[in-house]
C-alpha cells in the first residue's frame, strides 16, 4: 500500500473513529452502571467456558441444515479483499509476492523449479471478518468475566482467541432489511428494532430460531460498487441493528449475526444508546459471534433466506478476529 492509498483510507475512518470516540463521553455514566451489576459475566455454560453461543453447535444442527440443500448452490459471502477496500482506521492491508532464492537463476534443481510465494502485512479485522469474544468489552471485562489485564498480551490472548471458535456449521437465515424499509440502500443510522425484525421475518416468511446465524441485507456494499462509489459515506456511517434487535436475538439463542455492513450495528448510533452497545450486547454479554462486510445481494437476487451456513475460520492462535469467506449453500 503506497502512501496515497493510506492517506485515502485515513481519511475515510479517522473522522468516523474521532466522532464516535467523543460519544463515549456522554455514554460513560450508563456503561459505569451497566458494568456495576457484574451478574451479565456469568456464562449459562460454565465459569471455564470460551466459546460462548457457538457450544450450540451440535452434528443434529449440522444434519438439519444440511437437509436445506435442494439445488446445491453455493454463494461466497465474503468480499474480495485489497488495499482499496476500506478498513477501520487504522486498520490497513497489503500483499508482497517474492520469488525467493531464485533472483538469479533459472530455478531450483534439474527441472529449473520456480515458484512465487507471498507475505501478508495487515490487520485481521478487515473485509469480511468475524469478531471473536475477546473482541469487545466492558470497561476491559470480556465475556464471561475475563479481565483483559488475565488475559491479553502483546503478542496474542490467552482466552478467547479466534482458535478456540469450532467451524460453524448451521441454519442460515436472511432478513432483506432493503425489501422491508422499501429503500434500495437502507439508510444511515437505521435502527433494526425488535419490531423490526418480528415484521420483518413474518413478511418474508422467515423464523429465526436457537442455533441459527442471522445476516441482514441493507444494499449498503453497493457503496463500495464503481457505479455507486462513495467509500467516505460507508464508512463513516451505517444502518444496521439496534439495541432492542440485539436482545432479541440474543433471546432466542442465535449463534452469530452478520450484515452487509462494516460494523453491524446503527451509527450514528441510536439515542440513549452506548458506543458500539450492540457489540457489547452480543459478545462480551451472551457470547454471540459478529460478521462484518457479508456479501448478501446474491442471496437476495435469488429471493433464498434460509441455507445452510458453512465456517471455517484460519485458527491463529490468540488472535482477536479473523478475515473470512463464509458460504451459503441452498
Amino acid at each position: 500500500m503506497d502512501d496515497r492509498e493510506v492517506k485515502s483510507m485515513k481519511s475515510i475512518f479517522e473522522p468516523a473513529v474521532a466522532g464516535l470516540m467523543a460519544c463515549t463521553l456522554m455514554a460513560g455514566a450508563a456503561l459505569a452502571e451497566s458494568h456495576g451489576d457484574m451478574a451479565w459475566t456469568e456464562s449459562k455454560y460454565g465459569p471455564d467456558d470460551e466459546i460462548g453461543a457457538a457450544n450450540l453447535l451440535t452434528p443434529e444442527r449440522a444434519k438439519m441444515a444440511a437437509d436445506l440443500v435442494t439445488e446445491g448452490k453455493v454463494y461466497s459471502l465474503g468480499l474480495t479483499l485489497d488495499s482499496s477496500v476500506p478498513a477501520f482506521a487504522p486498520r490497513s492491508m497489503s500483499v508482497a509476492i517474492l520469488q525467493p532464492g531464485q533472483v538469479n537463476n533459472s530455478g531450483l534443481g534439474p527441472t529449473e523449479t520456480t515458484y512465487n510465494d507471498d507475505i501478508f502485512m495487515g490487520w485481521l479485522g478487515i473485509g469480511s471478518q468475524i469478531d471473536g469474544l475477546g473482541h469487545i468489552g466492558v470497561d476491559h471485562v470480556y465475556y464471561n468475566g475475563n479481565d483483559g489485564a488475565d488475559f491479553v498480551a502483546a503478542d496474542g490472548m490467552t482466552k478467547l482467541g479466534i482458535e478456540k471458535v469450532p467451524p460453524i456449521v448451521t441454519r442460515g437465515v436472511l432478513l432483506d432489511m432493503s425489501s422491508h424499509y422499501g429503500q434500495e440502500i437502507v439508510q444511515e443510522g437505521t435502527a433494526y428494532t425488535r419490531e423490526d425484525i418480528m415484521e420483518a421475518a413474518e413478511s418474508q416468511g422467515v423464523e429465526i430460531r436457537e442455533g441459527d446465524v442471522v445476516l441482514f441485507h441493507s444494499g449498503w456494499l453497493d457503496l463500495l460498487k464503481e457505479e455507486t462509489r462513495d467509500a467516505q459515506r460507508y464508512g463513516s456511517v451505517e444502518p444496521g441493528l439496534g439495541k432492542t434487535g440485539a436482545e432479541y436475538l440474543a433471546e432466542i439463542g442465535v449463534i452469530a449475526v452478520g450484515a452487509d455492513t462494516w460494523g453491524l450495528e446503527a451509527v450514528p448510533f441510536e439515542d440513549g444508546v452506548g458506543v458500539f452497545e450492540v457489540h457489547q450486547i452480543l459478545l462480551a454479554h451472551n457470547g454471540i459471534y459478529i460478521l462484518e462486510n457479508m456479501v448478501t445481494e446474491n442471496l437476495v437476487a435469488d429471493g433464498v433466506n434460509e441455507f445452510m451456513f458453512v465456517l471455517g475460520q484460519a485458527k491463529v492462535r490468540g488472535a482477536v478476529q479473523m478475515i473470512i469467506n463464509p458460504v451459503a449453500i441452498r
